[in-house]
């Protein structure tokens, strides 16, 4: 039985009406009349680009050599540059209008003004392209980190081929550095774009020495201010968190705090263990055990576990006897 085209006709411009009506009664959710944000499936662009860089050959480009991929390589960079700078020149008139608006300050907004944030997005994209070059010495000893500490692992084109770990991580550190360049929305957006394909949340601010290593992964939570050390390995579901959040007189939130634990060099962390408060810190050289749950610091080489629980056995012969 064919539609009716009268039932669409009809009912659809109704529909629109009372959907577009709610742009005004829920305001918070539309961006219309503002800025431009950045475009998501650039910023992801961007990553991918970026991941080829650091990666190169593991990813698009096969038959990379060193005759070529000098040519690669500035091809990718030059994309990177356009690309970045227009974003981060969103980002950041954007993130100038919201303040504004919030300020009252001025008669002219920045999304009116002549300012040119496109050329301040090129600033800060030669910046963090700057940095590449010593990010990948720091992520060629997180991928040691995890040859070293999976004996299931078969060698280093295996890490950065399979393990989520090291995807979530890369993109973190990324976004680091875009996140201490006071760059608003991309940092967050690489990194929950990451937590998508990995079921790893990091957040951009959180500070990472080398050598860090997430063994499996899914779960896995790493808050806004934790800073963790060197040579630091992280099991599934693992969280470290944030054990309060403070409010001011008028019970807003107190941001810009430190909420999230310091991690010394060469924790290990087992599954499932949650970790919380910005005045916990776990020692160097300590080990917390599956499943604890820690808001207090320890000092170095402690060895934190729960009690062993009473299991209770009920086998099918119990059953039939009983």
């Amino acid at each position: 039985m064919a539609t009716d085209p009268r039932v669409k006709d009809a009912d659809l411009p109704r529909l629109t009406d009372r959907i577009v009506a709610t742009y005004d009664s829920v305001g918070t959710l539309h961006h219309l009349d503002h800025c431009p944000l950045p475009k998501y499936c650039d910023v992801v662009s961007a990553v991918q680009d970026l991941m080829e860089i650091l990666y190169p050959g593991y990813r698009q480009r096969e038959g990379l050599h060193r005759g070529n991929i000098g040519y690669y390589v500035g091809d990718l960079l030059d994309r990177l540059h356009d690309k970045l700078t227009k974003q981060i020149g969103r980002a950041l008139q954007h993130e100038a209008q919201r303040l504004f608006e919030e300020g009252g300050d001025g008669v002219v907004g920045p999304c009116e003004s002549r300012e040119d944030y496109e050329a301040l997005g090129q600033a800060k994209t030669m910046l963090f392209l700057d940095r590449l070059p010593e990010l990948r010495e720091t992520l060629a000893t997180d991928v040691e980190a995890a040859f070293a500490g999976d004996p299931a692992c078969k060698g280093a084109d295996e890490v950065i081929f399979c393990y989520p770990g090291l995807e979530a991580v890369t993109v973190q550190r990324l976004a680091h550095l875009l996140y201490e360049l006071n760059i608003p929305f991309i940092p967050r957006m690489m990194t929950e774009w990451a937590h998508g394909r990995t079921g790893i949340d990091i957040h951009p601010g959180a500070t990472i020495g080398p050598y860090f290593f997430i063994d499996h992964g899914t779960g896995v939570v790493i808050g806004e201010t934790c800073v963790i050390g060197s040579h630091v390995k992280l099991y599934q579901g693992v969280t470290l968190g944030a054990l309060s959040f403070p409010t001011d007189d008028e019970g807003n939130l107190v941001r810009n705090t430190k909420r999230h634990p310091t991690i010394e060099d060469r924790v290990v962390v087992y599954a499932n263990a949650t970790i919380l408060g910005g005045d916990t810190t776990v020692g160097h050289d300590s080990v917390i055990g599956s499943s604890v749950w820690l808001t207090k610091s320890v000092g170095a080489h402690s060895t934190i576990v729960i009690e062993k629980p009473k299991l209770r056995v009920r086998s099918d012969d119990t059953a039939a006897s009983a």
